[in-house]
């Protein structure tokens, strides 16, 4: 992973300036000595509900230079920050990232002007979504706006896992949380592809046109798919198919099913059951692997497979299939973005490994930035999902019934909560819920970045505490039981966050969600 490393927030007055929601005036002139042309960036910060915010801080980062300067918002929500420097030099290209703070309240981005672009910014382990002008044009850049998500608020709603049965009391089918799947999920396109009404995901109908392959050879078969292959008279084009992200092919997973682990009736053909297939998501600890899941069972595939070994995602020494997809219409819910991003030139952390691979389409409803919020009470709210979750993330731990008992019965004065709830409120996450946490940007293992570790190493940088003892290298429990082995169920490893199967006689730990 590549590492910046800087103070996070330097205010340096000669170069920069900036005034809470005043505009800038004219400095898209340089004068007559030849000074740098400048230029002002200003925006608004509103509420989900349109309402302006006030006292948010702006932070403006100069990447050349590693500094920063910050102003807040007035009254009506708007900010300004004047003296940008514009110069775009074949030795030097001024790199400026905005992000929006401000305590209780989580972020998104918008632009108005094609000069900047949002993404997500390494700012040594911690990781941000900004606008980015990189460089800012040589005129002043208005509609610089951000979306401020406090507690109760989400981006987009979680879908049902497809649990058809019931194994204990509290379970993921007992409870059924989620979007729940329409009557007739799968619509036969009769043109070679399958619409998903679930997700609005259009999917080739033909799951094993594809002989299976490295990952690179697969990633490029994806692009280039067109109409006239693979039972294809759909009219489409190279370069509008491409593979899928991890959520996206984790959608296809019915947990109520086994070989295949996809709805019955569905109108899919080959469907390969011998190997894994393919993510364009990049498993970003170790980047010679890309996440892969299998459709025997849903399990996912991170290294070698601890059965017969059969399973592997190593990028060139395995060999797996592909299911190609392409974007459709609005579906019952949009699928989250998985939070792996390329920065693209300049820095900032990301990484390219391919063509339209995930971190360079970054498709899904967006993450918030910061995404989580701590209640001061024991919970902690996500603003992209509109769940809480319980902060202390190592006070449950045992067998999969026990920790369902404990979860039923978890109430206020239990676990560090101070937050009013009653015996029934809370429950454990199902295999959604639990997948629903992760953000795939660079940082491993996830559960230390949930610690507030957002860098180790000899020079350890710290970050936002986000839970309370989340246990590095160990399962946490889902509440969706195993299709292919009702013993076991599905278990979220706190490293990677893939799938795997653990029996419910084992001791591990569990959060509880509501």
């Amino acid at each position: 992973m590549s590492q910046i490393r800087f103070p996070l927030v330097i205010v340096v007055l000669f170069l920069l300036s900036a005034c809470g929601g005043g505009g800038g005036g004219c400095e898209t002139c340089g004068d007559r000595t030849g000074a740098p042309i400048t230029s002002t960036v200003s925006g608004t910060v509103v509420g989900k509900n349109g309402l302006p915010l006030s006292g948010v801080t702006i932070s403006v980062y100069y990447h050349n230079v590693h500094t920063t300067v910050t102003t807040t918002t007035d009254a009506n929500g708007a900010y300004s920050v004047s003296g940008l420097d514009t110069a775009n030099t074949s030795t030097d290209k001024p790199d400026y990232e905005i992000y929006a703070e401000k305590s209780g309240f989580g972020f998104y981005p918008s632009i108005s002007d094609a000069s900047g672009s949002i993404s997500k910014f390494d700012f040594n382990g911690y990781y941000r979504t900004v606008i980015r002008f990189n460089p800012p044009p040589a005129r002043n850049v208005t509609g610089n706006n951000f979306t401020a998500y406090r507690s109760g608020d989400k981006v987009a709603s979680l879908p049902r896992t497809g649990q058809t049965t019931s194994y204990a009391s509290g379970d993921d089918y007992s409870l059924q949380n989620g979007v729940a799947w329409p009557d007739a999920r799968f619509t036969d396109n009769a043109n070679g592809t399958v619409t998903d009404q679930l997700t609005g995901l259009v999917w080739l109908k033909n799951a094993g046109c594809f002989s299976p392959s490295d990952w690179a050879t697969a990633l490029m078969a994806a692009n280039q798919l067109a109409s006239g292959t693979c039972g294809l008279t759909d009219g489409s084009t190279a370069g509008q198919w491409r593979m899928p992200n991890t959520n996206e092919l984790e959608s296809l997973v019915d947990v109520s099913r086994a070989n295949p682990a996809v709805s019955t009736g569905n109108p899919f053909t080959n469907i390969n059951l011998a190997n894994a297939y393919w993510s364009s998501t990049t498993y970003m600890a170790l980047t010679s692997n890309a996440m892969a899941i299998r459709f025997s069972d849903g399990r996912w595939i991170n290294g070698i497979d601890s059965g017969d070994g059969s399973f592997n995602n190593n990028k060139t020494t395995s060999t797996n299939s592909l299911w190609a997809v392409k974007s459709g219409g609005a579906g019952a819910v949009q699928l989250l973005a998985t939070g792996v991003f390329y920065s693209g030139s300049g820095g900032g952390g990301g990484a390219f490994f391919g063509s339209r691979d995930d971190a360079s389409l970054q498709i899904g409803a967006p993450l918030t930035s910061p995404r989580f919020i701590d209640n001061a009470d024991g919970t902690i709210a996500d603003t992209v999902t509109g769940l809480i979750w319980l902060k202390k993330a190592n006070c449950i731990n045992s067998s999969w019934d026990s920790a369902l008992a404990t979860i039923n019965n978890l109430a206020n004065g239990q676990c560090g909560l101070t937050d009013g709830s009653t015996v029934g409120q809370w429950r454990m996450p199902n295999r959604s819920e639990m997948l629903s946490l992760s953000d795939r940007a660079p940082t491993f293992p996830q559960a230390d970045y949930f610690n507030g570790q957002a860098q180790g190493g000899a020079s350890p940088v710290t970050g936002p505490v986000i839970f309370n003892g989340f246990i590095a290298f160990d399962y946490y429990w889902t509440s969706t039981t195993n299709a292919a082995d009702i013993t076991q169920t599905w278990t979220i490893w706190s490293c990677d966050f893939g799938v795997y199967n653990i029996a419910k006689t084992s001791i591990r730990y569990s959060l509880a969600v509501r």
